[in-house]
């Protein structure tokens, strides 16, 4: 949101387009979770959602068992393959330790590199040059399916780095309201992310991101002003926002600072000395670094940078915006669609939706146009039935409970990781989208569903939370991650990569599945769902129309409330969310078609045959793939 969490692109804390600061706060989505003040949006970010590579994947597989990813014959060019990829992987989280912390490797935890700066992005240039060079050394005609997989999506990653390294929108923009190091310092700081607060060691290795986020910080200032210079600057209405991020992370009494989290939490068996040597030294972080850091970014974007701050909404009005919205595009839905192909997808898909909604409309008897409908929902007061946020939690407790039944019928596999549901933390929760944060593959950090809560009487019950369960948590980014991760017959940087198309496009996918868990029997929760898939639709319409100046914000805003149930909070919320990360919000829905399209075609194509366990099992074993090689896969698998 998952503000990456979330939501949020599963690397490095870079907010360039290669790697935006989120999740896998799996990075996430606008769910369609409705408040009559506050829209929540659904963010699965992931905690640093940094970027994801396009994968060309093509596994033999029968009709039963998911293909296995172990090579069928070892050569020594396969060893060879591996030895690289794997002193990729080691290179690679060096460079960037945040990703390190979010996949559980605890080795760099105190590091936080300037990642912004001139010298970090001329590095990492001749890093991915280096291993471009060292991939064609091999002979792809030599391997296994399986390691000529791995072969394909580490050049198009190659490619697809270096490619991003070229706009300089990526660093003169080090970050924005929704997601940036701003805002995970914020989250990771609270102990209750994914830095770990279990040791002394731990507790001083924040010490040390602590003091380095000072001089990143400096660096971004720097950055936005020769973006002041060149016209690469954030629209207005998003800095307005930015400011008072900032400004909640400064705290006069320390005790009352998020960043104190860890010393409320200190583990009893840490030593008397330990304790009040941390204690103090906690104290000076938050008087002498934390505050005066996020005093000088609010202070700077307030008096040097919001008056220079630009008046229009999307991307194109950058220079080489249109080509660096077409590379996000590219980068987002692994497909080769223009702006005007999507934006057209967009109308017919949201035509097709608000088909479905009138005939619920109609079945409950309602007496008035689909409009009057929404606002119905958004405000009758019946739809507001919860008083303390443990009942709202209590609710998605018991979707959990409705589905776990019928799982075993649809999935074969399962993950082993841990999960929890939780309310998001106060600091940022007015402002949060509900969210999935993984978990770690070796279980000892749960995958978590983050739920906002501002309000639990102003919680409504219609906004889709059985959709948004499905999606943020099981089956969909909890089991697809979960199981991508816990599969060690993957290379390391396979088992940690992220596809927007498909990530997201599985996660919505599984909202489909509802009626077959059990869940959407109330007509306003299957209400609700459509309005969380509508919402999906209308991003592919109102991204691509900011984005190539179609549309203004105004515009996008009215055509959002127009055709679901939101207000405008909501809808303002999300169409910034947009102008703030073009191109990522059309993954979900590209995703989710190709996704239903292949499960349509291998049902027709296998009859009494198919098995859906099978289906899923399939389609999730190798994890995120491009769409493209995504089809290649599943049409060998049914062709078996």
């Amino acid at each position: 949101m998952i503000c990456v969490t979330i939501t949020l692109y599963k690397r490095s804390t870079a907010t360039s387009p290669h790697h935006p600061p989120s999740p896998h706060h799996h990075i996430e989505t606008s769910p369609h979770l409705i408040t009559s003040s506050h829209f929540m949006q659904k963010s699965i970010f992931f905690f640093f959602l940094f970027w994801a590579m396009l994968a060309v994947v093509a596994c033999k597989q029968n009709t039963t068992e998911p293909s296995s990813t172990t090579s069928a014959s070892t050569t020594q060019a396969n060893a060879s393959l591996a030895s690289l990829l794997d002193q990729y992987y080691e290179e690679r989280m060096s460079y960037y330790p945040q990703e390190a912390t979010q996949n559980g490797d605890n080795r760099f935890n105190d590091q936080l590199p300037n990642d912004i700066s001139a010298d970090f992005r001329g590095k990492v240039r001749a890093f991915y040059q280096k291993y471009q060079s060292e991939i064609q050394k091999i002979d792809r005609n030599s391997l296994n399916s399986n390691d000529q997989a791995s072969y394909d999506i580490f050049t198009y990653e190659m490619k697809m780095n270096l490619e991003a390294l070229t706009y300089d929108a990526a660093w003169q923009i080090p970050f924005q309201q929704f997601w940036g190091l701003p805002i995970t310092m914020g989250q990771s700081g609270g102990g209750e992310s994914v830095q770990p607060f279990k040791t002394v060691k731990d507790y001083d290795d924040w010490l040390k991101r602590i003091t380095a986020f000072a001089t990143w910080s400096d660096t971004a200032i720097a950055n936005f002003k020769t973006g002041m210079a060149t016209g690469n600057v954030l629209p207005k209405a998003l800095v307005t926002k930015m400011i008072p991020q900032c400004r909640d992370l400064v705290t006069k009494d320390v005790a009352k600072s998020v960043f104190w989290g860890p010393i409320n939490k200190m583990p009893k068996d840490f030593s008397a000395d330990d304790r009040k040597r941390l204690t103090e030294a906690y104290t000076n972080a938050i008087t002498q670094t934390i505050n005066p850091t996020f005093t000088k970014l609010a202070n700077f974007l307030q008096t040097e940078y919001l008056p220079k701050a630009r008046t229009t909404s999307g991307i194109n009005a950058l220079p080489n915006g249109d080509k660096y919205y077409n590379y996000l595009i590219r980068y987002w839905t692994t497909a080769q669609m223009t702006p005007d192909q999507i934006h057209a997808l967009g109308e017919k898909e949201v035509a097709r939706i608000r088909t479905e909604m009138d005939s619920i409309k109609t079945s409950v008897g309602f007496k008035g146009d689909l409009k009057a409908f929404f606002e119905y929902m958004k405000t009758d007061p019946k739809f507001f039935p919860f008083k303390t946020a443990e009942n709202v939690l209590d609710s998605f407790r018991n979707i959990q409970k409705v589905i776990d039944p019928n799982l075993k019928k649809m999935f074969g596999r399962t993950p082993k990781t841990p999960f929890e549901i939780r309310q998001t933390e106060a600091f940022r929760e007015a402002s949060a989208s509900a969210e999935y944060i993984q978990g770690t593959a070796d279980g000892k950090r749960p995958g978590i569903f983050y739920t906002p809560i501002p309000n639990p009487r102003k919680f409504n019950s219609t906004s889709g939370m059985q959709s948004l369960f499905l999606h943020e948590a099981i089956p969909g980014h909890h089991y697809q991650i979960s199981l991508q991760q816990e599969n060690e017959a993957l290379p390391k940087f396979r088992r940690f990569l992220w596809y927007g198309a498909y990530g997201e496009g599985w996660a919505l996918y599984t909202e489909s599945l509802g009626k077959e868990l059990g869940l959407y029997t109330d007509p306003y929760q299957h209400m609700g769902a459509l309005g969380d898939e509508i919402h999906r639709a209308i991003r592919l319409v109102v991204d691509t129309g900011i984005h190539t100046g179609k549309m203004t914000r105004e515009q996008a805003i009215k055509y959002m409330m127009d055709n679901e149930a939101i207000s405008e909070e909501g809808a303002t919320a999300e169409i910034e969310r947009y102008m703030a990360i073009p191109g990522q919000a059309l993954s979900y829905k590209i995703g989710a078609l190709k996704i239903r399209e292949l499960r349509n075609r291998s049902q027709q194509k296998m009859g009494d045959k198919f098995s859906l366990a099978a289906f899923h099992d399939n389609l999730l074993v190798d994890g995120v793939q491009p769409l493209d090689v995504l089809e290649t896969k599943m049409n060998n698998w049914m062709n078996q």
